[in-house]
């Protein structure tokens, strides 16, 4: 397995620390309001990061964190006129919304840093006591150009950084690059009793303390979107392996930014879109196969257009394991003359997933198989004594890595038959009454009424499809 390491910024044979077992942390979310599409992405990548690796044997610690206190979450719960515990609740149960339609794997632990004061303080004591950090009117500071190692995962120059620093002046910190490990509280916000007075945790310093406690001073991957390798994930390993003197984790992964119709996403143009937005009008699973049909590292553009063309592919894959299954009902679990073909096709998907995790080539070995089941279903001269039981093994094939990237996990009828959410759509029993209509017209060779009635359906959106076992439809996109 080979994975593109952010650290030395080339793909690297992955060896976990030790055999057989992996250790993860992916940055989480700070709760203050709901996830957009920007999380959707990097929530998902990394989902289907845990699921493969599970998918081929490993036993995984994965660790995502809540960040529950913050300046955001101070600063909204006031203008709300509600606590700052109450609003972190709230988003972090819409969170739960969000990703549970998304199909989210639950994580191994799930820290918050409101339930690590205890292990933060200790770290930031060990690195005061190191001479790494220095308290000031009861803030702490990371004392930065004693750790030599810092701009290693981000590139960046600590001489660079100073000529250009665009900070607020603070006289009291020694240099403009120094960041927060523990802040004083002011008046009326959450503070927490510490050797340096009442106060509350930095931003940078949560994940340090909870990764250190869940997976180790050394884990296997640590990762999130790019847009934290600065400062945030370079401020981590300054903290970490400042404090413990050994590498924080051994690859390092970050996935591509979210742009919108070819612009950069931002409240002020107009272009942000929730998770819940977006699932008004946009299944779920297709949100999902629109981010994995990208590789994670390369950038995507949101649009219609491109979800149009996601939604179009994933229903080609439906539609094949929809046939499949027709073809096969009513037959059990049995080996069948495409065991080995399905291994072959289980093997591409290996390799393909085994390279840096590229879901966009795992998609396209699904759209092969789709495309050569569909060729085996209408030949009339394949093995028919046996076409049902192979039918069975390639559609559990199909759930078995779909599953890894959270695709296929619908009954196809279901999914293709989705009503959607326009008042005016025809329901499901309307359509069926239609097609047996039309069905009746057609055994009475009455071929004006059944066009007219596939017309009648076309015009308000339904695709019908005959075949052999009967008529199916979908709805278009």
């Amino acid at each position: 397995m080979q994975i593109y390491n952010s650290l030395n910024r080339r793909k690297e044979e992955f060896i976990p620390i030790e055999p057989g077992k992996i250790g993860i942390y992916a940055c989480g979310v700070t709760v203050y309001d709901l996830c957009h599409i920007g999380h959707a992405r990097s929530l998902v990548v990394f989902d289907v990061i845990y699921r493969y690796l599970k998918y081929r044997g490993y036993d995984v610690t994965f660790v995502r964190n809540f960040t529950d206190i913050d300046d955001k979450i101070i600063n909204r719960s006031n203008e709300r006129g509600v606590s700052w515990k109450a609003l972190a609740e709230q988003y972090i149960d819409e969170f739960y919304v969000d990703m549970d339609k998304l199909g989210l794997l639950r994580p191994t632990y799930e820290p918050r840093a409101t339930d690590h004061i205890e292990e933060i303080i200790n770290l930031v004591r060990q690195l005061e006591e190191k001479g790494m950090a220095y308290a000031v009117d009861g803030d702490v500071y990371y004392r930065l150009q004693r750790f030599k190692g810092y701009g290693k995962l981000s590139g960046k120059n600590i001489d660079d950084l100073l000529s250009g620093a665009r900070v607020e002046v603070d006289d009291r910190k020694e240099s403009p690059l120094d960041f927060a490990l523990w802040k004083k509280s002011k008046a009326g916000e959450p503070s927490w009793p510490s050797p340096w007075g009442e106060g509350r945790p930095g931003w940078h310093i949560e994940c340090s303390a909870m990764s250190q406690k869940l997976l180790g001073d050394t884990f296997d991957i640590h990762g999130g979107g790019k847009d934290l390798i600065f400062p945030h994930h370079e401020n981590e390993i300054a903290q970490s392996e400042g404090a413990s003197g050994k590498p924080l984790a051994n690859f390092w992964v970050h996935n591509g930014f979210v742009n919108i119709d070819q612009e950069k996403m931002s409240k002020s143009l107009g272009n942000f879109l929730t998770i819940r937005e977006l699932l008004e009008d946009c299944h779920p699973e297709v949100l999902r196969f629109f981010v994995v049909s990208s590789h994670y590292r390369s950038p995507i553009d949101f649009s219609t257009e491109n979800v149009t063309v996601a939604a179009t592919g994933l229903e080609r894959l439906y539609q094949s394991l929809d046939r499949l299954l027709q073809a096969a009902s009513g037959v059990t679990a049995a080996a069948s003359s495409m065991d080995d073909k399905i291994e072959l096709w289980r093997q591409e998907f290996i390799r393909a997933m085994d390279d840096d995790f590229n879901s966009a080539a795992a998609c396209a070995v699904l759209f092969d198989v789709s495309k050569e089941v569909n060729r085996w279903l209408d030949d009339s001269t394949a093995c028919q004594e046996d076409k049902p039981q192979a039918a069975y093994r390639i559609a559990q094939f199909l759930r078995e890595v779909g599953a890894t990237l959270g695709l296929l996990q619908e009954e196809p009828q279901a999914f293709l038959q989705r009503s959607g959410s326009a008042d005016d759509e025809l329901a499901p029993a309307a359509i069926e009454t239609l097609i047996d209509e039309r069905n009746t017209a057609r055994k009475e060779r009455n071929w004006a009424e059944a066009d007219r009635i596939r017309d009648l359906l076309d015009e308000q959106g339904i695709i019908l499809k005959d075949a052999a076992e009967g008529t199916r439809w979908q709805r278009k996109h």
